[in-house]
């Protein structure tokens, strides 16, 4: 084993992040992946599906249904010593123990790498991503512990499969638990892996006015975002934000509907491929990014584009 990989997963399916980040750490070389979960064999079966998979080994034990940062540690430490990286995405769901990790061990730590030149340089966003840094990493004997930023890779295809092995999993020194976990339901896809985004910012006005953000989306089937300002307002919840300290998208296309475009906003959807900005103030910044803009009140163009969206779609 030379390259860990930790497989993101809700307890049912791979999370949307696997692929991307899989597309970044076979560039180091043969990758074995980690599943850690109560009910590992549907997620293990997914994972070792995924191109660049060479093997995937397993630990399942009823801590690892909502596993803390002490358990990740502990077992990643014990499989620490073959490892030359140990890799996962930059998401909560393993942030704090890729951190706690690097300092048991003493090892370097690269986070939210967007590009990989080589086993020991790297690239990644630094002030509020206004500049990308190449860094050199000198692990020595130590692996070196890496968040991806997922938003920055495309996705790997599928294979045929690979060897499954069941690890021996490793009890918490630390005597702590998680007690519950709220997911927030949702029919629309997943913000961070979304090719379609729509956000909505300040301008919206309101809470009750934020649903025709949510209305337009559900129009072109796409995932609902917001600025900032919009979710310290109280127009939708934080899961929602997009940028610096929000989530870090990267769509095919990423509507900013009544956002201004405020630096730590634009950190967040420096990767999306098309920006369209709907804003009644000609000299936002956020025009100064945009692929396309349209300048006028957004409670008459959007309705109108959410009609005509809907006649395209009856033709």
């Amino acid at each position: 084993m030379s390259i860990l990989v930790i497989a993101e997963h809700d307890g049912k399916s791979l999370s949307l992040s696997f692929p991307k980040v899989m597309a970044a750490a076979k560039q180091l070389g043969e990758v074995t992946v980690l599943v850690a979960s109560d009910n590992v064999a549907p997620i293990a079966e997914a994972a070792a599906k995924v191109e660049g998979v060479s093997k995937v080994i397993t630990l399942e034990t009823p801590e690892f249904k909502r596993p803390t940062a002490e358990l990740w540690v502990e077992n990643l430490e014990h499989l620490a010593a073959n490892c030359t990286h140990i890799i996962a995405a930059a998401t909560t769901y393993s942030r704090g123990a890729l951190a706690r990790l690097a300092a048991r061990l003493q090892a370097p730590m690269a986070t939210d790498v967007i590009a990989i030149k080589d086993a020991n340089h790297f690239t990644r966003p630094i002030y509020a991503g206004a500049v990308n840094a190449d860094i050199a990493v000198n692990n020595g004997e130590k692996p070196i512990i890496m968040s991806i930023r997922f938003s920055a890779f495309d996705a790997v295809g599928p294979q045929d499969g690979c060897a499954i092995e069941a690890g021996n999993p490793v009890p918490a020194k630390v005597l702590n638990e998680s007690t519950k976990l709220e997911a927030t339901g949702s029919d629309r896809p997943d913000l961070g892996a979304a090719r379609l985004v729509v956000s909505g910012g300040r301008g919206v006005g309101s809470k009750e006015q934020f649903a025709l953000i949510e209305k337009f989306a559900d129009s072109l089937g796409a995932a609902v975002g917001a600025s900032r300002a919009a979710v310290d307002a109280g127009y939708c919840p934080n899961d929602m934000q997009v940028g610096q300290t929000g989530k870090v998208v990267a769509p095919d296309v990423y509507f900013a509907v009544g956002i201004s475009g405020a630096v730590q906003h634009l950190a967040g959807i420096k990767g999306a491929k098309t920006i369209v900005a709907i804003n009644k103030d000609p000299n936002a910044p956020i025009f100064g990014v945009a692929d396309f803009g349209i300048v006028g009140d957004l409670f008459a163009i959007v309705p109108e584009l959410i009609e005509k969206i809907g006649k395209e779609k009856a033709a």
